[in-house]
């Protein structure tokens, strides 16, 4: 019969068509659709259901043939039609006419439970009913349950998953009946036991069957693929990538790159080949050409050094090319003409010249400079080596280059965004993700690079020094291309680091001395624990003591070394490190001040003298949380310094006109003392006058008794 407006337009929903309109297409001889029945689907125009099928509930379980009577009750409204001839109750009108069946209510009970199995078996009701009678027999006698031996017997000649698609389809619907007896717990003595035996037979037979199935779909698949490639093939591409060619799916097309389905034969895989050629060819081709054609913006690179499109890869860099030369391969394309694949490559080959010229420009500003003949032969020196480390020097290794570098000849670097940090020579705009992403692709997959580039995740400015990210797993150069240094437990992008080292010098200041203590602005800008922080600190040259009890009046020799001030640059808004004097305040001299307020405090450090727009610095303190809800603060005595790597004891050096701290010599001694303070011997003034000096004053007064 013809179907129905709704049933087709039940078919198209389940198509799909309910979100996305499609079209009408009719297949094999069927007539073609009429305006009528594609303008009701469309409009959702269907006839209203009149009736619905309906059978009487409440049931009269006395005798078979009242149960019957119950069963035909009509329902008294005309919307309501009795449903026909169940097979339930086809069986119990058979039961009804045995004579040798009981008839009380508890057997009518029984027998209806027992018509209610269903007919997995799909077989006629006279068959149906002879399965039946034997689990009434089964039900009916001394122990009222199936045997052990009845069910064994049943079951036994169903575990078996050798024949064909039909035996093994057969066994499945016997299976079937069993294990609803199985779950009918006051029918067995072990309930738990046949459930699982009649499941495990199932699922036997159900794989069997699907590798019966698959087999069988196979040998058609490709029967029916090898008629097809003698002629045109039309294929069919579904949205995510599957591929069919006369109902079957031959592989996947993502991109340019075609995979086909595995095979299970060599004639299988020699057919999918064949209709892969003729089928998938054409469109691979069409999506050639838009790549050959296609505009700048339809191209991105991914992380992995690919080229995207259309979110596919097409594309990859090839070793073949340089930094500011990149080369290109295709991903895929083998079933496109050649010619198209030439030009599809070139296309791609330009995307990314184009995307080196646009996101490396600072680079070639670099090269410009050194290019230029009135540039000074220092500045082009270091210009060349700036350029060909991508923009990027490490003080570690280029110090003595950098330090001859006077103002006047960073000054020209200073107006390329060359930031000359106190551990790093960097280009700011080489360490944005855009051009850190691309140089760090085109390195490591470029002439020889290993593949491995660090990519950060995108706008993090410090990562845990761990896992997949850990600097183990890359090469040196290849996190400094990202714009990154490792600093032990923590990889820390330039910029942060030097903004770090510029709170270290704060903190110098803030407390007079040399010697800092960890803040919670250093923790904040680099998103860490205190811990990693001390590893950070160690890793950078730093080492720690603890001062317990009252301060000392001059720090240790071996803690008053600190960076040299000729590894900063004063124009970037970085000061040198000069100690600041400490004035005493009312607060720090008056005898009733306690050491640790009952509210606690980030710092119990007198305020010193700091630039004014920097506002003070906030010392991590330890704080614990006790069972009963109160916290306790315990103050930061850790303090950290540079260890001196001189000959001579630091104790008679200052800071020269650079900043950096020289010896006095024997000519110099008797000279004017300079205004400039000085980091050796304390003199007695500034212990007194030092904040430590009024803490131990505290201290003095407090009683002895601890009262």
């Amino acid at each position: 019969r013809l179907l129905t407006p709704a049933e087709t337009g039940q078919i198209a929903g389940r198509a799909g068509r309910f979100r996305n309109d499609g079209t009408f297409g009719p297949t094999g001889d069927c007539p073609a659709f009429d305006d009528e029945l594609v303008g009701r689907i469309e409009n959702h125009a269907y006839d209203p259901l009149r009736t619905a099928e309906w059978r009487h509930r409440d049931l009269d379980l006395s005798n078979p043939e009242k149960l019957l009577h119950s069963l035909a009750t009509p329902s008294g409204h005309p919307r309501l039609r009795r449903i026909a001839e169940a097979t339930d109750e086809a069986a119990l009108q058979r039961f009804a006419h045995m004579d040798d069946v009981g008839k009380s209510a508890s057997e009518t009970r029984l027998i209806w439970e027992i018509c209610q199995i269903p007919d997995f078996r799909n077989m006629t009701i006279d068959n149906h009913v002879r399965l039946l009678r034997e689990i009434y027999d089964q039900l009916s006698g001394k122990d009222g349950l199936l045997s052990e031996e009845f069910l064994h017997k049943q079951t036994s000649g169903l575990d078996h998953p050798e024949g064909g698609v039909d035996i093994l389809s057969t066994r499945l619907a016997h299976i079937r009946t069993w294990t609803f007896c199985a779950h009918k717990t006051n029918w067995t003595k072990d309930s738990n036991y046949w459930v699982n035996r009649t499941r495990e037979i199932e699922d036997k037979l159900s794989d069997a069957l699907h590798e019966r199935l698959t087999a069988r779909f196979v040998d058609k698949r490709t029967r029916a693929l090898l008629r097809g490639t003698k002629a045109y093939m039309e294929a069919t591409i579904k949205d995510d990538g599957d591929v069919w060619v006369e109902d079957h799916k031959i592989g996947r097309l993502t991109g340019l790159a075609f995979e086909v389905d595995d095979s299970g034969s060599e004639l299988e895989a020699k057919a999918l080949r064949e209709a892969a050629e003729q089928a998938v060819g054409p469109e691979v081709n069409r999506r050639l050409t838009g790549i050959a054609g296609g505009s700048h913006a339809i191209f991105t690179l991914s992380d992995d050094g690919k080229i995207l499109w259309g979110g596919a890869p097409v594309g990859a860099i090839s070793k073949g090319g340089s930094v500011f030369n990149p080369d290109v391969s295709l991903v895929g394309g083998e079933l496109g003409q050649a010619n198209l694949r030439e030009l599809a490559e070139e296309r791609m080959r330009n995307f990314l010249k184009t995307e080196a010229k646009d996101k490396l420009a600072p680079l070639q500003s670099l090269k410009d400079l050194n290019e230029n003949a009135e540039t000074r032969a220092d500045v082009k020196g270091f210009a060349y080596s700036l350029y060909e480390n991508f923009g990027h020097m490490d003080r570690s290794k280029f110090g003595k280059m950098v330090n001859e570098l006077d103002q006047d000849a960073r000054r020209p670097f200073r107006e390329l965004g060359v930031t000359f940090g106190q551990y790093d020579v960097y280009m700011r705009e080489m360490i944005r993700p855009k051009p850190a992403l691309l140089i760090s692709n085109l390195s490591a997959y470029g002439a020889g690079g290993d593949k491995n580039p660090f990519i950060p995740f995108a706008g993090v400015t410090s990562i845990a020094n761990e896992g997949d990210l850990a600097s183990d797993n890359f090469n040196p150069d290849a996190i400094s291309l990202a714009g990154y240094r490792a600093c032990g437990p923590r990889i820390i992008r330039f910029d942060i680091l030097n903004r770090l080292a510029g709170l270290i010098r704060q903190a110098q200041r803030e407390s007079g001395t040399r010697r800092f203590q960890i803040m919670q602005e250093m923790l904040a800008l680099l998103g860490c624990t205190y811990d990693e922080m001390r590893g950070v600190l160690t890793a950078l040259g730093y080492q720690s003591q603890k001062v317990e009890g009252e301060p000392a009046e001059a720090a240790p020799p071996e803690m008053a070394a600190a960076v040299p001030d000729r590894f900063v640059d004063k124009t970037d808004g970085e000061k040198p490190q000069t100690e600041v004097k400490a004035e005493a305040t009312p607060e720090a001299t008056a005898p009733e001040t306690p050491a640790v307020t009952a509210e606690p405090k980030l710092s119990e450090t007198p305020p010193k003298k700091t630039s004014k727009k920097d506002k003070p610095l906030n010392v991590y303190n330890f704080r614990t949380t006790h069972d009963d809800g109160t916290v306790t603060e315990e103050e930061n005595r850790e303090f950290w310094f540079l260890p001196f790597k001189g000959k001579k004891k630091p104790g008679g050096f200052k800071n020269n006109r650079r900043g950096q701290d020289n010896f006095k010599s024997k000519k110099r001694r008797d000279k004017p003392k300079s205004k400039t303070p000085h980091y050796g011997k304390a003199e007695p003034k500034r212990v007194e006058d030092s904040p430590f000096a009024a803490l131990a004053a505290l201290k003095k007064d407090l009683p002895k008794d601890g009262g």
